[in-house]
């Protein structure tokens, strides 16, 4: 009888209908594929099981955030090719089925649930988001699923994201750092929203409050930072106090829904929109048009998905939906800019920067690494393992125009018509 690796190389293949481009290393030691690839490697039986009871991406998710299924090798090499086969596909319970129609899958997928053991699902790793309803949008699932994702501990994201505290795309030039491109992200999103001293500048999901640090600090203006996470609040008041920025600077705890002190001069949103979902999006963007003054500037800073062309068929990535950002939705830019022109909203300038994401999502793989056995401790190898494949998955999708993401500077335009923008909109890239 073939050894464990063989058996499951052979299974992949005739249900993929390719080669399987990586080599397999099974629990019994076994090797097979390519022997210079990097290799899948399934550490124990409960690995199988973990993908047979739920085949596709979030069987093989629960398999790698458990620690059953590990990657040998170049990470990025592992994911870019297994994308292809299975996570581009689509592949769901239903197609198995139709595969396995075939007399040679049936064969081998007998002999597969054999090797899996006892047929018993394992229950799904601790970090799995578990709720009964989904994409509510309301106050509390909105707390619960930012809570989830930011509420990690400060201390494991200074390992990821090192001193600038900044956790959204940075904007890099060839020879610069990760905290230089962060700062020149900051001072870009500045510029487009024209700063000037004794100005008001609302930062909905203002993080650890870098921008509004850096606004208040460089520019002069008031800032009111807005967070669902008591951890980034605790984190963010902290580093305004030690700053001397109290007086400029109010971080609170608040859903931007219930802001009511307006009106801003300006408002940046960076990040966050994502967190709102399809159905609450024009809320969302009416709401930030009432908060800002005529003439007044909103720069939003999004992920954005390619279109689909029947956009009822678009579903929330499984694995992140499970792990990272619970009731989480990307939309199409074109879909962001017209919600935000039907607030009211005059759409002046979108600007994408998706490679510059893939390089900082590179960066903050690089630094949960060299850090790994600290990152644990602070957190769990189940949530350290979800960081990593997450972040690196992200990466290949933005290199690939997957995803990207897009800064999109909006204005609230008076009656007069004058939007108060330079006739060279582009002046900042000078």
């Amino acid at each position: 009888m073939a050894d464990a690796a063989s058996r499951l190389r052979s299974l992949a293949e005739q249900m993929l209908g390719v080669p399987l481009p990586v080599r397999v290393r099974a629990w019994d030691g076994s090797q097979a594929g390519p022997p210079d690839a990097p290799a899948l490697v399934l550490r124990n039986r409960r690995a199988l099981r973990r993908i047979l009871f739920k085949p596709g991406e979030l069987g093989l998710a629960r398999a790698w955030v458990s620690g059953d299924l590990d990657i040998e090798g170049d990470l990025y090499a592992v994911l870019d090719a297994m994308a292809g086969l299975v996570w581009e596909r689509g592949e769901d319970a239903r197609g198995l089925v139709r595969a396995v129609r075939d007399p040679a899958v049936r064969t081998a997928a007998r002999d597969l649930l054999k090797l899996a053991g006892p047929p018993v699902p394992p229950a799904p790793p601790r970090e799995e988001v578990r709720r009964p309803r989904r994409h509510l949008h309301t106050r509390r699932s909105d707390r619960r699923a930012i809570s989830h994702h930011y509420d990690v501990g400060n201390d494991f994201y200074e390992i990821v994201l090192g001193p600038s505290m900044v956790y959204s795309c940075a904007y890099w030039e060839e020879a610069g750092t990760l905290e230089s491109a962060q700062r020149d992200k900051l001072e870009l999103i500045c510029a487009k929203l024209g700063l000037k001293e004794g100005q008001r500048l609302l930062d909905v999901g203002c993080g650890w409050g870098s921008m509004a640090i850096h606004a208040a600090r460089e520019h002069g203006v008031g800032v009111v930072g807005v967070t669902l996470s008591q951890e980034q609040a605790a984190y963010a008041r902290k580093r305004v106090a030690d700053e001397g920025l109290t007086d400029r600077v109010e971080i609170r705890v608040q859903d931007y829904r219930d802001v009511a002190d307006g009106p801003f001069d300006a408002i940046s949103s960076i990040g966050m929109a994502e967190h709102v979902g399809a159905d609450r999006y024009l809320e969302y963007a009416r709401r930030l048009y009432t908060l800002l003054g005529p003439g007044g500037r909103l720069l939003n800073h999004q992920i954005a998905r390619r279109p689909q062309p029947d956009e009822s068929d678009y579903r929330v990535d499984e694995f992140i939906d499970a792990y990272v950002f619970p009731d989480g939705e990307l939309a199409p830019v074109g879909t962001t800019v017209t919600q935000l022109e039907r607030a009211g909203f005059e759409v002046r300038d979108v600007e994408p920067i998706r490679e510059h994401y893939a390089r900082t999502l590179r960066r903050w793989v690089a630094n949960l690494e060299a850090d790994w056995d600290r990152a644990i401790r602070l957190t769990s190898p189940g949530r350290a393992r979800v960081w990593r494949l997450y972040m690196a998955a992200c990466a290949l999708a933005f290199e690939h125009n997957r995803i990207g993401v897009n800064q999109v500077l909006a204005v609230r335009t008076p009656e007069s018509g004058a939007s108060g923008l330079p006739l060279r909109t582009r002046t900042w890239h000078a």
